[in-house]
């Protein structure tokens, strides 16, 4: 069995919550104000971790008040924190999140995450059969350090490009398995995607996308389920109807949980189905790196 390894930005999430967003130059009235461990990759590993993979964070936290109560959440998920530094040059990443309707307005501000440096990564002992995650909250040569590492090891690479930047065909061609929604795809692209375009078009667009024959791109669609190119064999997983509380930290945990189960040695088609229920699972529920859910509460409602 494999392991998880996720290269990745650790934030204190700051949520107001108010019946409405407020437009430009307006103030609202909030409801509460409440303090989230989140980052998308302190989320990834918490998604991968209560899912049953061994799991281990590398990045780096302030050494501040919200960097200590990180540290003691994440550690108390059971994640491996060994290659976690801690720094004094800069504070701990910080997102200031609105919630309303159901949705989500997010800053976020880098602070230790963007001192995360290919030397962190160079020193993690992947191995044939782990599975090495990161996503765009970290310098993108850091990333490419991390997969030219798990390459070289035999160890499948998995990115998340979000927040979308562009990136060079060097960093795409080290990518095994490419996961985001459409607006990302679109981005990465140089093409418009939208929630109305169809199956058809989101896959061409895929194609396109494509770094080699052999690349997965998995792209999330939200209520409208998972479709994804391994190859050229297309799969569509249907979206799961539920209540949706907080979107945060959706895709982080599709991403987590997808992980897992490649990590376990489950097929790719099973998966994607055993993520997309996971994911729909977080949505009910508010904040980001804890409303991550267990295997468990995942296979009750498969």
């Amino acid at each position: 069995m494999g392991r998880v390894f996720v290269a990745g930005s650790i934030n204190m999430d700051v949520v107001a919550t108010a019946d409405r967003h407020p437009r430009v130059g307006e103030t609202v009235a909030g409801k509460q104000v409440l303090y989230f461990p989140g980052g998308k990759g302190a989320n990834q590993a918490v998604a991968a971790a209560r899912l049953g993979a061994s799991t281990t964070l590398i990045g780096r936290l302030g050494k501040d008040a919200f960097g200590a109560e990180l540290r003691a959440f994440l550690g108390a998920q059971g994640i491996d924190l060994g290659y976690v530094q801690e720094t004094a040059d800069a504070h701990t990443g910080t997102a200031i999140i609105t919630v309303a309707e159901a949705d989500n307005t997010i800053v976020v501000i880098p602070g230790s995450n963007g001192l995360v440096s290919a030397d962190d990564v160079s020193v993690v002992p992947l191995l044939k059969g782990d599975v090495a995650v990161s996503q765009f909250e970290i310098p993108l040569p850091t990333i490419a350090a991390f997969f030219a590492r798990a390459g070289e090891a035999g160890a499948v690479t998995m990115l998340n490009p979000a927040p979308a930047q562009k990136m060079s065909d060097e960093l795409l061609a080290l990518v095994d398995i490419l996961v985001l929604n459409e607006t990302e795809l679109g981005f990465l692209a140089g093409t418009e995607l939208s929630d109305s375009d169809d199956a058809a078009r989101i896959i061409e667009v895929a194609r396109n996308l494509q770094a080699r024959e052999s690349q997965t791109i998995c792209v999330t669609l939200g209520k409208r389920g998972v479709l994804a190119l391994a190859g050229r064999e297309e799969i569509a997983v249907q979206g799961r109807a539920v209540t949706a509380v907080d979107t945060t930290g959706a895709g982080d945990c599709f991403v987590g949980a997808l992980a897992s189960q490649l990590a376990e040695g489950a097929a790719l088609r099973a998966a994607l189905a055993f993520a997309n229920a996971a994911a729909s699972i977080s949505v009910q529920r508010m904040g980001a790196g804890p409303s991550m859910p267990t295997a468990a509460e995942v296979r009750a409602i498969l």
